[in-house]
């Protein structure tokens, strides 16, 4: 049963869980403000009072998950340092990590259609997550000879892509894309052939 009653400060919270359940099992357009609010256990007028429509509730969600997300993958990042390959590896392990563990905010993230940018206090987040793997990526292309060193941003882009994919395609448990690989593999995989390209990794390892 919803909790009723909620304090000044809490409400806002409530509400972006309640839309996060939503999110999981509608998606981000397939729920109302006034299911968000009755999740919540508050009369839909109450949602007005701390978002305008239910696309601010979503960026609030996205901006949260950004924050979780940048946590994870800086954490994933110092854990393994001082290696730089493995401190990189390891972020984009942290990229489908946080995708299983946290499916309503990933899809607040990248699938709701809500701009990045929608906000400052959202753009701040998204670039701040986005920020460590190009640190991470900066950091290894350094072993690059610097005629063929792509641009940090490019690196980080390309294995964002390629976590996302994987996301998208293999750990979603959705009907005609079973892998006979799990997606970390796919994933793990798929990394070390592009560093590989990139002269990284040994050939033979």
């Amino acid at each position: 049963m919803p909790k009723r009653g909620y304090h000044h400060g809490n409400l806002r919270q409530a509400l972006v869980e309640a839309a996060l359940r939503l999110i999981e099992i509608k998606g981000p357009t397939g729920f109302t403000l006034s299911e968000a609010a009755k999740q919540a256990g508050v009369t839909p007028a109450a949602v007005y009072r701390h978002f305008e429509g239910r696309e601010d509730l979503i960026a609030e969600a996205a901006r949260q998950g950004f924050l979780m997300f940048a946590d994870l993958m800086q954490h994933a990042y110092d854990k393994y340092q001082p290696s730089a390959l493995a401190a990189f590896e390891a972020t984009g392990r942290a990229y489908l990590a946080f995708a299983r563990k946290h499916p309503g905010h990933y899809i607040a993230m990248f699938e709701s259609g809500i701009s990045a940018n929608r906000t400052p206090e959202l753009a701040d987040a998204a670039n701040r997550a986005r920020g460590v793997l190009e640190r991470a990526a900066a950091e290894l292309s350094q072993h690059i000879p610097a005629e063929k060193r792509p641009p940090a941003s490019m690196f980080s882009a390309h294995i964002m892509a390629m976590s996302h994919g994987v996301v998208e395609l293999f750990a979603r448990n959705a009907p005609g894309t079973a892998s006979p690989y799990a997606p970390e593999d796919l994933l793990e995989t798929g990394i070390g052939v592009y560093l590989r390209g990139l002269g990284l990794i040994d050939p033979d390892d």
